[in-house]
C-alpha cells in the first residue's frame, strides 16, 4: 500500500523499518514534484512536520493509499509547499518555530508557536539565542469604512486561549485572522527519549476531548513500528472506547451550537445525553473519560461486569430521547434562521485543505478513516458514513446528528461481536521502527508518526490534529457573515487550541 503513490514522485531510497505505508528518502526533485501533485489537487496533505535536519510529508492519493516523503535538511532549507499549497503554511512556520528550518520562498515567515517567550529560538533545533518578543503584524485588510475588532486570547467561560482579529465593514466580516499557540505544551520535546508507556500518556493528553482518539492513534502507531498487533479483544474494546468518546463529543457539540443561537433547551437535554454517555462509559472502564486506557500492545483495563449492560441501557434510552431532539431542532424556526446558510464552507476548499469530520464532510469531502482505511476493527462494521454538501453550520449539526445514529449501531455491533481472549499484546521490541496510524476522532482524522529506537524508546514522535487543517477554513467561512455569528460558526467547528499548540 503506498507504493503506487511513491511511483509517481522520484525517490532516492525506501525505509523498510517504516509501516504499515512506505516513507521515502527523496532528493529536491522528489519534494518539488509531491508539490506540484498536491498544488494539482491530484493528492491530499495528510501532515508536514520537522527534525532539525529533515522535513517529512504524509500524503494521500484518491484510492486511499498512503506515503510518507522526506527531505534532508542538512542545509536548514527546504522548498516551501506553502507557496504553491495553502494547507501548509501554518505547518511550515511551526517547523521554523520549532527546529529552525526554513522554508524557501514560504509566502508567510511570520512564527506561529513562537510568541518569543521560550528564551531560546528554534528549541529542538539549535539554540541560537534568544528571540525578543514583536508585535505579531496581522494580515491587511483595505477599503472604505473598515474597523477592526480584537476578541482574546482570554474569553469569557472556561475556553482555552486564542486570539481572533476581525476586520468588519458595519456588522459584516471582512476578514478574520486567528492567531494561536497560546498554551504551545511541547509535547514533540517531552516525547523524544520518553518510554513507550510514558509517551502514550503523553499522546493521550494532547487534546483531552480526544485522548481516546489519540492514544488510539498512538498505540497503532506503536504497534506499526514493533511490527505487533493487538489481539481482537483489545482492538473491539478499542473501538467501543472510541465511539462512546465520540458519542459524548457529538452531544456536548449539538447542544453548545442550539445554545450559541439562544435555544438553551437542546442544550440542557443533550448536556443530560452526554453526562449519560460519561457515566456509562465510567461504569464499564472505570473512568468518564476513558484516559489512558488504550495502550501499545492492547488495553489497560477489562470491560467491568455489568458494563456491557450499562451501554445497552444508554443505548435505549438515547433512541428513545434523541429523535424528539432532533425533530425539536428541525422545527424550530428560529434555529433553522440561525443556523442554515451560516458559515459556509466551500466543497473545493474543504477538499484542497483534506478537511476531515464534520467539517469537510458537511461539506462533499466523503474522507472518514475508519472507512477509508479499514483498520481493525472497523474493517469488520457495518455503518455508513453521512456526507452533506451545504457546508454551512446545519450541514455540520445533521452531520453529528447521523454520526450520533451510526454510533449507536457500531456500538451494539460491537458489543454483540465481541470476542474473548486476552486483552494485551507482549510488547517486545526487537529492532529500531518506524509507524505511522491514521485514526478517525470526533472532529476528524488524527495522525501520528512514530520513530523507535533498538530499546523502545522514542526518537521522534509527530501528532496531527485535524484542526490543524480546520481553523484555516474557519476564517474563510465567517467572510461574509455578520459578527454576531462568529460564536455560532466556531462552535459548529470546535476547533482544538490545544492540538495543534502541540
Amino acid at each position: 500500500m503506498g507504493m503506487a503513490l511513491l511511483d509517481r514522485i522520484p525517490h532516492l531510497t525506501v525505509s523498510p523499518a517504516h509501516r504499515p505505508w512506505p516513507r521515502a528518502e527523496v532528493g529536491e526533485e522528489g519534494w518539488r514534484k509531491a508539490i506540484d501533485l498536491l498544488a494539482g489537487g491530484e493528492l491530499t496533505l495528510l501532515g508536514l512536520w520537522g527534525e532539525a535536519a529533515a522535513v517529512h510529508m504524509a500524503l494521500l492519493n484518491e484510492p486511499n493509499e498512503i506515503a510518507v516523503v522526506s527531505l534532508d535538511c542538512a542545509n536548514g532549507q527546504f522548498p516551501s509547499v506553502g507557496a504553491r499549497h495553502p494547507p501548509a503554511q501554518r505547518l511550515e512556520r511551526t517547523i521554523r518555530d520549532l527546529f529552525g528550518v526554513e522554508a524557501v520562498g514560504a509566502i508567510d515567515v511570520r512564527p506561529w508557536l513562537d510568541h518569543g517567550v521560550w528564551g531560546v529560538q528554534a528549541p529542538l533545533g539549535a539554540d541560537r539565542g534568544a528571540r525578543e518578543a514583536a508585535a505579531y503584524k496581522f494580515l491587511p485588510a483595505k477599503g472604505e469604512a473598515l474597523h477592526q475588532i480584537a476578541v482574546g486570547p482570554v474569553h469569557a467561560g472556561i475556553i482555552e486561549p486564542g486570539h481572533f482579529r476581525f476586520t468588519a465593514s458595519g456588522e459584516y466580516v471582512v476578514r478574520l485572522e486567528q492567531r494561536l499557540g497560546y498554551v504551545h505544551k511541547g509535547t514533540e520535546q517531552l516525547m523524544q527519549g520518553a518510554s513507550l508507556e510514558a509517551a502514550a500518556k503523553l499522546a493521550g493528553r494532547v487534546s483531552g476531548d480526544s485522548t481516546v482518539a489519540y492514544a488510539f492513534a498512538f498505540a497503532r502507531a506503536a504497534e506499526a513500528a514493533l511490527d505487533i498487533e493487538a489481539p481482537p479483544r483489545a482492538q473491539y474494546l478499542r473501538a467501543l472506547m472510541a465511539e462512546l468518546e465520540r458519542l459524548a463529543n457529538h452531544f456536548g457539540d449539538i447542544g453548545a451550537i442550539c445554545n450559541d443561537a439562544s435555544f438553551a433547551l437542546m442544550h440542557a437535554q443533550t448536556g443530560i445525553l452526554r453526562e449519560r454517555v460519561l457515566r456509562a462509559a465510567d461504569a464499564a472502564f472505570g473512568r468518564r473519560l476513558m484516559m489512558d486506557l488504550i495502550v501499545p500492545g492492547g488495553v489497560a483495563r477489562e470491560i467491568a461486569p455489568g458494563g456491557a449492560r450499562e451501554i445497552r441501557a444508554l443505548l435505549a434510552e438515547i433512541r428513545k430521547v434523541f429523535p424528539r431532539l432532533v425533530e425539536l431542532y428541525d422545527n424550530t424556526a428560529s434555529l433553522q434562521d440561525r443556523t442554515v446558510t451560516t458559515g459556509i464552507v466551500k466543497t473545493e476548499y474543504a477538499r484542497q485543505f483534506g478537511a476531515g469530520g464534520y467539517v469537510g464532510r458537511a461539506a462533499g469531502r466523503h474522507f472518514d478513516a475508519r472507512k477509508a482505511l479499514g483498520y481493525a476493527p472497523y474493517d469488520q462494521l457495518t455503518f455508513d458514513v453521512p456526507v452533506l454538501e451545504a457546508g454551512d453550520v446545519n450541514a455540520r449539526v445533521w452531520i453529528r446528528i447521523r454520526e450520533v445514529e451510526q454510533g449507536l449501531a457500531l456500538i451494539e455491533q460491537i458489543l454483540d461481536r465481541l470476542p474473548g481472549g486476552v486483552i494485551g499484546a507482549e510488547v517486545k521490541v526487537a529492532a529500531a521502527g518506524e509507524g505511522l496510524a491514521v485514526v478517525e476522532a470526533f472532529r476528524g482524522d488524527v495522525l501520528v508518526w512514530l520513530q523507535l529506537d533498538a530499546t523502545g524508546r522514542v526518537l521522534r514522535c509527530h501528532l496531527r490534529d485535524a484542526s490543524w487543517f480546520q481553523w484555516p477554513l474557519l476564517e474563510a467561512a465567517i467572510e461574509g457573515n455578520i459578527v454576531a455569528d462568529f460564536p455560532l460558526c466556531n462552535k459548529s467547528f470546535n476547533c482544538s487550541y490545544s492540538g495543534v499548540d502541540i
